[in-house]
């Protein structure tokens, strides 16, 4: 029988973690809208219909899959969180990935590094269930994307292919940093660069690298990030999450003056230092192709490009009460439940 499912967002790049969810729902016949709120507003994916607050609340979804760090709580159905990115420690537990405000029912998480915090706090709580999914994000890595990675390396000609990708929080962004040497390195010609920026970046850091583009190296946008990576041999960015998206592949990473440097990254704090960084990272050590795959396997175990499918199992089992029943939400969920209101301008009944 054919169910309605929600997608919920509010920035720009959770597009690609939520199309993954929308083409198995696609495939397995059911129906899919999307609510792109706040800084996704105005963004689509192929084949989904596009939905407002009042259209969410007649539909009355089975589910509201959310790659946000909130979903509206009187809208119907089970709210699913999905995550909009790795752990990456820019903040403490209690600030960052691990904080629980009683808004979800299930935390779809990524691999055994998510999933362990996870349990300790749904066992404390006992208001939401935890499943280990795999992250939808990276389905694309690991099936057939329709030659969209292959035609990036295409200009390449048989160069190393490099990706570069910086983080929005200024403190930690490697982007006005590496900006110089990035450009040296594309005019020198040795390797074929693609380059790309976190969507909230400052815009004349968009427009100076943008120039950069040529014969050894193009921008791409947000919407080709992921078949960005499967093209690249090496990744350079700093403290951001697609370091950790990048890694799964088990290719390495050069990553500039990372937050908290680990023995799977290449890690460094002098600009002038980055020819000899990817110089180390195309003739990787056996010792750290060991460190990149076992920080992987930590993280995301999964390769098979069914993530998404594992989160609508998931969510099924949820429904059906094999997750178990859950405690009442606390307080401060129904304090931030009316801060959504006033957010959002409802102060109609909820929809269950």
């Amino acid at each position: 029988m054919m169910a309605e499912y929600l997608l919920f967002a509010t920035e720009r790049y959770a597009l690609p973690i939520l199309a993954p969810l929308a083409q198995a729902l696609h495939a397995s016949g059911q129906s899919v809208s999307a609510w792109f709120a706040d800084g996704a507003a105005g963004a689509s994916l192929p084949g989904v219909p596009n939905a407002g607050l009042k259209d969410a609340l007649a539909l009355r979804p089975r589910a509201v899959f959310s790659a946000a760090n909130w979903v509206p709580p009187f809208i119907a159905g089970a709210k699913v969180q999905v995550f909009h990115g790795f752990n990456v420690q820019k903040r403490d537990s209690a600030r960052g990935h691990f904080r629980v405000r009683g808004l979800f029912d299930l935390y779809c998480t990524q691999g055994p590094a998510t999933t362990t915090p996870f349990r300790e706090l749904a066992a404390r709580e006992g208001h939401f269930a935890v499943a280990e999914t795999g992250w939808p994000k990276l389905d694309p890595l690991f099936r057939d994307d329709g030659g969209l990675s292959a035609g990036l390396r295409v200009p390449a000609q048989g160069r190393p292919v490099i990706l570069f990708g910086s983080t929005f929080t200024e403190r930690l962004s490697a982007a006005p940093h590496l900006y110089e040497q990035i450009a040296a390195d594309i005019a020198r010609g040795e390797h074929y660069w693609l380059l790309t920026l976190h969507p909230k970046c400052a815009p004349e850091l968009f427009d100076r690298y943008r120039a950069l583009a040529g014969p050894h190296a193009r921008f791409i946008e947000p919407e080709q990030v992921m078949a960005g990576q499967r093209a690249a041999d090496v990744l350079v960015s700093d403290t951001s999450s697609i370091v950790s998206e990048f890694i799964v592949q088990h290719k390495p990473v050069v990553t500039f003056r990372n937050r908290v440097p680990q023995p799977h990254m290449i890690d460094f704090d002098d600009a002038t230092q980055l020819p000899a960084m990817l110089a180390q990272a195309l003739n990787p050590t056996p010792a750290l192709m060991a460190e990149i795959r076992r920080y992987a396997d930590t993280i995301h175990p999964f390769r098979d490009g069914y993530s998404a499918e594992r989160v609508i199992a998931a969510t099924e089992d949820f429904l059906s009460g094999e997750l178990g029943t859950l405690k009442r939400k606390p307080f401060g969920a129904w304090t931030r439940g009316l801060q959504i209101r006033k957010e959002l301008g409802y102060w109609g009944p909820a929809k269950r």
